[in-house]
């Protein structure tokens, strides 16, 4: 079995070969993607169940709160949006190529600053198994290889996620091994050692958890706070309008840290 340093080694030079990787195949890959998730709900809604039914059992031995295992949870409904995003992030514009800013240095020397892929994005997350499509189909829209680091918790339904991913946009043109997935906790301190190898690390979860990882990793670190997420009405807004967002960002998904408090 290979170990986190041959995996990274694989996904780095897979993004050497996936930033070369036309538009047209990267949004097609994604249109595979979709499709294949479609085509595979009752093995994700199986692995699913299997997830939520143990940690169910932690949750009445009060090891889980309720919280995390309404995050872990998946639906028909779930993997519609899932579909659905996916399809969402292929129709957006390409983020490559394109020149951000340019200036005259001196005559016939001119200096620009042009949209290219990072490398190799390492993606640390905790319980909800939805992220992991979210994370693979942008960085795939971008250009970037991507490592993949999923909660104990949702580990079988990340495994098919992962590999429902990885077949459906081998044929059409993509390296194969620019999706990668890890699953032992004792990986995660290795995946943060390796500088050379990863070019950002975005991880998803609680404060302690992102604070564990920038202080225990040289790589750059794509972080984010407790969520504390407010709507603020202006006495000039238009009110229909406030009151979905206000409904959106409450009930939609309440588990989730960008819900809105108030």
């Amino acid at each position: 079995m290979k170990d986190v340093k041959d995996r990274a080694a694989e996904a780095k030079q897979a993004s050497l070969e996936l930033a070369n990787v036309t538009e047209e195949v990267r949004n097609e890959a994604l249109e595979e993607a979709a499709a294949a998730i479609e085509e595979n709900r009752p093995r994700i809604l199986e692995a699913n169940e299997e997830d939520v039914t143990e940690a169910n059992k932690l949750l009445e031995r009060g090891e889980y709160s309720q919280a995390l295992v309404d995050r872990l949870k998946l639906s028909e409904e779930k993997i519609d949006s899932i579909s659905r995003m996916i399809r969402s992030v292929s129709e957006r514009d390409d983020p490559l190529n394109k020149t951000i800013s340019a200036r005259k240095l001196d005559e016939d020397l001119k200096l620009y600053k042009v949209s290219v892929p990072i490398g190799v994005v390492g993606s640390i997350f905790e319980s909800r198994p939805d992220v992991l499509p979210q994370i693979s189909s942008l960085c795939l829209k971008s250009g970037n290889a991507v490592i993949l680091k999923g909660g104990s918790e949702a580990e079988k339904s990340n495994r098919v996620l992962y590999q429902i991913f990885k077949e459906a946009t081998e044929g059409v043109g993509i390296p194969e091994e620019w999706i990668q997935l890890i699953e032992a906790r004792r990986e995660v301190r290795e995946l943060l050692e390796l500088h050379e190898k990863v070019d950002l690390l975005v991880p998803r979860g609680s404060k302690s958890f992102i604070k564990y990882i920038q202080d225990n990793s040289r790589i750059p670190v794509l972080g984010h706070a407790e969520g504390l997420c407010h709507t603020y009405v202006d006495k000039e807004a238009d009110l229909e309008k406030a009151l979905k967002i206000s409904y959106d960002g409450k009930v939609q998904y309440p588990a989730v840290c960008n819900a809105t408090e108030t």
